[in-house]
C-alpha cells in the first residue's frame, strides 16, 4: 500500500482533526453512490476502498502510539511515541511524558521536542532555546538545524516588526517639559499656557 497519509493528502504531522476532514472530503468525492451507471464506477470503487483502508491504517498507527503511551505508568515512553502525541495535538500529555525523562537521559532529540511543544503553545523565547540546545548536543541533525534555523527566521521578521524609531521621544517626561517649556514661553510674552493659580 501507498504511504496513507500521501493517499488523504496530509503530512505526517497533520492532526487527527485534519486527517478526519482530508478523509471526509475524499469519502464526499468519490463516494461510489456518486458514480452509479459510469463508466468508471470500478475505478471510483478501488479509490475509495484505498482511502478506507489508509485512512484505517492511520488510525491504527496512531491508537497504538497513544495507548502505548498511556498505558506507561512510570512514564518510560519512547521518543517516537512523544513525537505521535504531539503530532496529533497532545501537548500537555507529550509534555508530561517528556517531564518524565530523568536530566542524565536528557538528550538532543529530547531538547529537539520540548522546543517543538513549546513553540506549538506559543513560547517562542523558551523553545528557541530548547532548539538551540538540541543543535549544540547534536550539531550533525539536520532535522534539528533545519527547526532552528527556521524559527530564527521567524522571529527576526517577527522582531523586525515591532522595531520603534528612536527619533521621535513621545514618553510622559518629554510631554511634561514640552509643556512647561511653552509655557515658560507664553509667560514671558504676557499670556499664560497653564494657569497655576
Amino acid at each position: 500500500m501507498n504511504d496513507p497519509y500521501k493517499v488523504l493528502g496530509v503530512s505526517h504531522d497533520a492532526t487527527d482533526e485534519e486527517i478526519k476532514k482530508a478523509y471526509r472530503n475524499l469519502a464526499r468525492k468519490y463516494h461510489p453512490d456518486n458514480y452509479v451507471n459510469n463508466p468508471l464506477a470500478d475505478l471510483v470503487e478501488e479509490k475509495m476502498k484505498e482511502i478506507n483502508e489508509a485512512y484505517d491504517t492511520i488510525q491504527k498507527q496512531r491508537a497504538q502510539g497513544s495507548s502505548t503511551a498511556s498505558s506507561s505508568s512510570s512514564g518510560n515512553v519512547s521518543f517516537s511515541q512523544i513525537r505521535v502525541l504531539i503530532n496529533q495535538g497532545r501537548f500537555s500529555e507529550a509534555g508530561t511524558y517528556l517531564d518524565y525523562v530523568p536530566v542524565s537521559e536528557r538528550n538532543a532529540e529530547w531538547n529537539f521536542l520540548k522546543g517543538c511543544i513549546l513553540a506549538k503553545r506559543g513560547y517562542y523565547y523558551d523553545a528557541q532555546k530548547y532548539y538551540e540546545t538540541a543543535c549544540y548536543l547534536d550539531p550533525e541533525n539536520a532535522e534539528y538545524s533545519d527547526a532552528l534555523n527556521k524559527f530564527k527566521n521567524i522571529n527576526a521578521s517577527r522582531n523586525s516588526t515591532y522595531q520603534t524609531s528612536s527619533a521621535s521621544s513621545c514618553d510622559t517626561c518629554s510631554i511634561c517639559q514640552g509643556l512647561i517649556c511653552a509655557d515658560c514661553c507664553c509667560e514671558c510674552m504676557g499670556g499664560d499656557l497653564i494657569r497655576c493659580c
